[in-house]
């Protein structure tokens, strides 16, 4: 029998998290070996060159959709089909970043016709954008695409993915503001002492039901007394879930970007009333601690695995 490798130290030896190595387990990629008496995982050495195959494919940018394809199939054809489709999405994103590098020079050379060193208030640098996002447009045909959606197309053709964490979430009692002051719920639910091991203890939903905003507490086991607010049962469940800073703009990006890659994954699907038992709704929260300039959030999206409940 060849010798047994700790998780850890696999970890350590190929700088990866021993969360990204029972993430590949998961997901059918590699194999571990369980001991009697032992808790901790263990790797052979095949288990270890199937481990190294999956970081170098990762390090070629690689999804872990096509690795496992990969790995089914156990033919060469199937990998030169995906490294030539890699190949394409280079040459795609190679293209792209021509065509963005064009509008960016193009509005430089328009900027620099303007007079900005009068003007020393950087928000008169948007209505010059504007001016000369207007005169782009009326030296194009009106058929054409304008520069600014241009711009945007091309942009978010090049956006790159959040990683994306596949959690569960336990069933748990939780209070809910309904459709109260949110800022009164806040005061009321901050003031109560709570045990670390109910982290995340709170989370803001849109209950599109109510269509309002709602804000949800986690309550501890032993509370009775919850100031008139409701209490439900959280159901739980499978979340896609990627961080983001906690700004308007970027909530809304990253929020459709985890859409995006469940609406693409061969694996799951968003929860809905089709699919799902349960109504759950995407929600969020807050990261950072207080007085941080700028807050990270984390974006929970509701999933089911593919061909659950209909």
């Amino acid at each position: 029998m060849s010798k047994l490798i700790k998780i850890s130290e696999v970890a350590l030896k190929y700088d990866i998290s021993t969360r990204a190595l029972r993430y590949y387990e998961e997901a059918g990629l590699v194999d571990s070996v369980r001991m009697e008496d032992y808790a901790y995982r263990l790797y052979d050495d095949k288990a270890i060159k199937r481990i190294e195959q999956i970081l170098i494919l990762r390090k070629l940018g690689i999804a872990i959709k096509d690795i496992k394809k990969i790995f089914l199939s156990n033919s060469v054809e199937v990998l030169l089909d995906v490294l030539g489709n890699k190949v394409k999405e280079i040459d795609d994103e190679v293209t792209l970043l021509h065509e963005l590098k064009e509008i960016v020079v193009t509005f430089i050379k328009q900027l620099e016709k303007c007079d900005l060193k009068v003007d020393t208030d950087i928000k008169l640098l948007y209505e010059k954008a504007t001016a000369i996002e207007e005169r782009l447009n009326e030296t194009k045909d009106e058929s054409k695409d304008s520069s600014m959606e241009k711009l945007l197309e091309v942009s978010e053709k090049l956006e790159k993915m959040p990683d994306i964490r596949i959690i569960m979430l336990p069933k748990v009692k939780m209070a809910r503001s309904g459709n109260t002051d949110l800022d009164e719920f806040d005061k009321w639910w901050s003031s109560v002492p709570v045990e670390q091991s109910l982290f995340p203890r709170d989370f803001m939903w849109y209950n599109s039901r109510l269509g309002c905003f709602e804000w949800l507490f986690t309550i501890p086991e032993n509370m009775t007394d919850t100031n008139g607010y409701e209490v439900f049962d959280f159901p739980g469940g499978l979340y896609a879930v990627a961080t983001a800073y906690d700004e308007g703009e970027e909530i809304s990006r990253i929020n459709r970007l985890i859409h995006k890659w469940v609406d693409e994954s061969e694996e799951f699907e968003v929860s809905n009333s089709n699919n799902d038992t349960e109504e759950r709704f995407d929600m969020g929260h807050i990261i950072s601690p207080m007085g941080v300039s700028r807050p990270q959030m984390d974006l929970f999206v509701p999933i089911v695995r593919k061909g659950g409940v209909k």
